[in-house]
């Protein structure tokens, strides 16, 4: 009997977690890079995944495209809608603004801080350091959307990215 109270009350709290997490966190988690957006973004840098920053952040990052961080990342607008539709569908549910600003960088959130706090200060801040934007330097499946922990590789000192 304790055995069927306790089943039932694990499942009850598994229930109520997902329907309180939302659908936009479940499915953002490991929703497949959209193609277009691999091709368009990941041409560049690394085709992050839509739950590294809310809706409002990623509308802000594509309406700044022809001044994206120092480049002209224009693109014309049948190929930009299907790529705001996917990051707006996955984008992470907690907000990622300061002073009620969208952040537009992902290591500027607080998530990514708190991810990153225990990073040794020298993979920052050696003359070869690795910049904190360079996912793939650490996470060696980050170009599949893959941030796991399990395939974390963080470079020896004087180690060449």
């Amino acid at each position: 009997m304790k055995t069927c109270i306790r089943i039932l009350i694990v499942s009850s709290a598994v229930a109520v977690a997902s329907l309180t997490a939302g659908p936009s966190a479940a499915k953002s988690r490991h929703a497949p890079l959209l193609p277009a957006y691999v091709e368009e973004c990941g041409s560049c840098h690394i085709a992050f995944p839509g739950r590294m920053l809310d809706a409002a952040s990623w509308i802000a990052v594509l309406e700044g495209l022809e001044q994206h961080f120092g480049v002209d990342a224009s693109v014309d607008a049948k190929t930009l809608e299907p790529i705001r539709a996917y990051l707006a569908g996955t984008a992470r549910s907690k907000p990622t603004t300061a002073g009620g600003v969208p952040l537009l960088r992902i290591t500027e959130t607080r998530w990514f801080r708190h991810e990153h706090d225990e990073v040794p200060q020298r993979l920052w801040q050696e003359p070869d350091a690795v910049k904190p934007a360079d996912c793939a330097a650490c996470h060696r499946s980050a170009a599949t959307g893959s941030y796991s922990e399990h395939d974390l590789r963080l470079p020896k000192k004087g180690e060449a990215k």
